[in-house]
Order: structure tokens, then C-alpha cells, then sequence
């Protein structure tokens, strides 16, 4: 049972990545996805959050309109897809999965069941 996260990597200002979050051992089905970040010294901060299968979505206001969600059942996968990147948003990026569906939000500190390693994310201006 593990989340796999990846899509990391070095890009410049303005530019987009698109980081995954894979599950295996178990479904999504009944779990919502957070995306997690923490640049170094830094507290842990959510990013975005996904209901898996109602497609419930919240957003960090740092990042709200440059970032967008979205899952795939039949890949049980997460995606977070970041556009117009800056070098704020340079850190190691997290996804982890609780067992509840619905209301979901980035600023609530959730006891997630299972975490994916970190993937980095570096910004060059």
C-alpha cells in the first residue's frame, strides 16, 4: 500500500509542471487527496485538496487560478497540474490520501492515512 509521487523538477519562472500521485494496494475510491508542500525551514502547508470520486476541490489562495486538480479513476491517480510557476512555489511537494469523501480543505491540518515520498519542485526566476 503506497502513494507514488512524481513530476518534480527544475523549470523557469511562468513555466508549468504536472505532478502525479499514483496509488497502489488500494483505491481511491473513498479517499480524498491532499497535495502538501514545504520549502526548507519551512512548516508543511496544504495546497490543494481532491474528493476522489465527486471531484470536491479546494485550493491554497497562494495558488488558486495558476493551479488546477483532477483525478482519474481508472488510473487511480491524482493530478495536480501547476501553470504560471514562480520561485515561491519552489519546495517539496507532498500527496497524501484520508479515508472520507466530500468537503475538504488545505488549511485544515488533516490525519491523512497514507503519504506519498516528496517530489521537489525548484523555480528559477
Amino acid at each position: 500500500v503506497q502513494l507514488q509521487a512524481s513530476g518534480g523538477g527544475l523549470v523557469q519562472a511562468g513555466g508549468s509542471l504536472r505532478l502525479s500521485c499514483e496509488a497502489s494496494g488500494f483505491t481511491l475510491d473513498d479517499y480524498t487527496v491532499g497535495w502538501l508542500r514545504q520549502d526548507a525551514g519551512k512548516e508543511r502547508r496544504g495546497v490543494s485538496c481532491i474528493s476522489f470520486t465527486d471531484g470536491y476541490t479546494e485550493f491554497a489562495d497562494s495558488v488558486k487560478g495558476r493551479f488546477t486538480i483532477s483525478s482519474d479513476l481508472d488510473k487511480n491517480t491524482v493530478y495536480l497540474q501547476m501553470d504560471s510557476l514562480t520561485p515561491a512555489d519552489t519546495a517539496v511537494y507532498y500527496c497524501a490520501a484520508i479515508f472520507k469523501l466530500g468537503y475538504c480543505s488545505p488549511s485544515v491540518p488533516e490525519a491523512y492515512d497514507y503519504w506519498g515520498q516528496g517530489t521537489q519542485v525548484t523555480v528559477s526566476s
